[in-house]
């Protein structure tokens, strides 16, 4: 199986760092939107392609402008939720990370599927090292029980890089995927 870990595109959030870190609920920017429809030409989507997005704005706006209305499945999962790398505490966790809830994916995003697991209210994004790799391992094996030959996850370059490094690669955050950037992998 392979798996294409693909960073979301520009989001406002980057635009005057460090303040704009502190953004709640970032949305793409226009520069965003049009690296979004650019993916089309990279990865063209077609009706049988499986997505796995982060329950963030600017994840799911890349998977739905990339997707172009091509009826494709479409999770929601807070397992490719945002991660820091490296993992810092809590207190140092940005505010542009906060997932958003179940029931507002729900309301906003109808036309997502939305997978149930416990995993809405803390996420992965400053859970322990052990607990992650656990995780991972357990993300891991739900892609496989999908039996697709490929799977595209949406996420962000932390979340991205954290499972680069549970496959067993090496990797700093000189490995920070940009807008847009992808990694494949395969996993047997």
């Amino acid at each position: 199986m392979e798996l294409y870990f693909i960073r979301h595109a520009q989001a406002q959030h980057v635009l005057n760092p460090p303040e704009s870190l502190q953004l709640k609920d970032p949305s793409l920017t226009s520069t965003g939107e049009n690296q979004a429809r650019k993916l089309h030409e990279i990865f063209p989507i077609s009706k049988e392609d499986l997505l796995i997005i982060s329950p963030l704005r600017r994840t799911i706006q890349t998977a739905l402008v990339w997707t172009n209305d091509v009826k494709c499945q479409m999770i929601v999962s807070p397992l490719v939720g945002p991660r820091m790398f490296p993992l810092l505490s809590a207190a140092d966790a940005y505010a542009c990370d906060e997932s958003l809830s179940r029931p507002m994916i729900e309301r906003d995003f109808p036309q997502l599927e939305v997978v149930n697991c416990d995993h809405w209210e803390k996420g992965i994004n400053v859970i322990s090292e052990p607990e992650f790799q656990q995780l991972a391992e357990q993300f891991i094996n739900w892609c496989r029980d999908f039996r697709q030959d490929k799977i595209y996850i949406v996420s962000h370059d932390g979340t991205i890089t954290s499972y680069r490094q549970f496959l067993g690669e090496s990797v700093t955050r000189e490995d920070f995927l940009g807008d847009t950037g992808w990694y494949r992998v395969n996993v047997y």
